[in-house]
């Protein structure tokens, strides 16, 4: 990267700009920051954060762009940083509905930063807003990155519907039921339900679950298409983080009481036992219920 000016990996046709300075070096990287941005996978956060505490200095702001669970644990992103850095340092959630592809080539995108100080998330408001990126801050950590973690984990049952050729009345019935199940597992971890109604929440299910660059989508529609879940993954650059979801997931929500069916039917697909029609026809015959409640 340092050479091309560019990431030959994942985005190959965006030059970096004149003023970045790329290092693979953690100190060089952490030198004097006030700001820093963690967007590691989830299952790789822990070990990157124990090697950057020692050059992350006290009240560094410490924002957090990752979306997901860690499977052993079931903590939330912002927890791990809490744990590995200590009050030393304040941290945000950055979430909402953005591919990065879109970001990188200025596209006009809305997101949600969430702090439990104002202060932090003013500073980051007013350190990331662009003419293209816009941010609203909210003090809701725990509702914007479950919003963050889960939509993930529907849009591996969207790219199902899409794979399987269900039609749009499908779709759309899938996205609002998975809302409702992303906001009940929410609320039950001490979110806000409007959170959920918002871009860490709505507007990011509905860009994963219907947008052609969504990789959790992808996987969906493979599997609908009788592809194995290795083959799958062995296929794909970028990490699928619905996948390590699902598990995490549902062990939350047994901890704290709640019910995520079409969460357990993609658990279900994924550990291959069910196909794609079958776990389908198992959310259908469902016992029918009241809408809200």
């Amino acid at each position: 990267m340092q050479a091309r000016r560019a990431n030959a990996v994942y985005l190959t046709d965006v030059s970096f700009p004149a003023d970045l300075f790329v290092t693979a070096d953690l100190e060089e990287a952490l030198h004097a920051a006030e700001v820093v941005v963690s967007a590691v996978p989830t299952h790789g956060t822990r070990s990157i954060l124990k090697r950057a505490a020692p050059y992350i200095r006290s009240g560094t702001v410490i924002v957090s762009g990752t979306k997901g669970l860690e499977q052993e644990t079931l903590f939330r992103v912002s927890e791990i940083v809490a744990q590995e850095l200590g009050d030393a340092v304040r941290v945000a959630v950055m979430s909402g509905p953005s591919f990065a592809a879109e970001v990188a080539r200025e596209l006009p995108t809305a997101l949600s930063v969430a702090s439990r100080h104002a202060d932090v998330v003013q500073r980051v408001q007013d350190d990331f807003r662009s003419p293209y990126l816009r941010l609203y801050g909210t003090d809701d950590v725990a509702g914007v990155e479950i919003g963050g973690a889960l939509k993930n984990v529907i849009a591996i049952a969207a790219g199902m519907v899409e794979g399987l050729g269900l039609g749009n009345n499908a779709q759309a019935g899938l996205i609002t039921r998975g809302l409702a199940e992303i906001s009940r597992l929410a609320c039950a971890v001490g979110g806000k339900r409007e959170t959920l109604a918002g871009l860490a929440g709505l507007g990011d299910l509905v860009l994963t679950c219907t947008g052609s660059l969504s990789r959790n989508r992808h996987v969906g529609m493979e599997l609908a298409r009788g592809r194995a879940l290795r083959e799958v993954l062995a296929g794909m650059k970028m990490v699928a983080e619905g996948v390590r979801t699902t598990e995490a997931a549902l062990a939350l929500a047994a901890r704290v009481g709640v019910e995520l069916p079409i969460t357990a039917q993609i658990e279900e697909l994924l550990a291959g036992r069910k196909d794609a029609r079958a776990a389908l026809d198992d959310l259908m015959l469902r016992p029918q219920r009241a809408e809200h409640g």
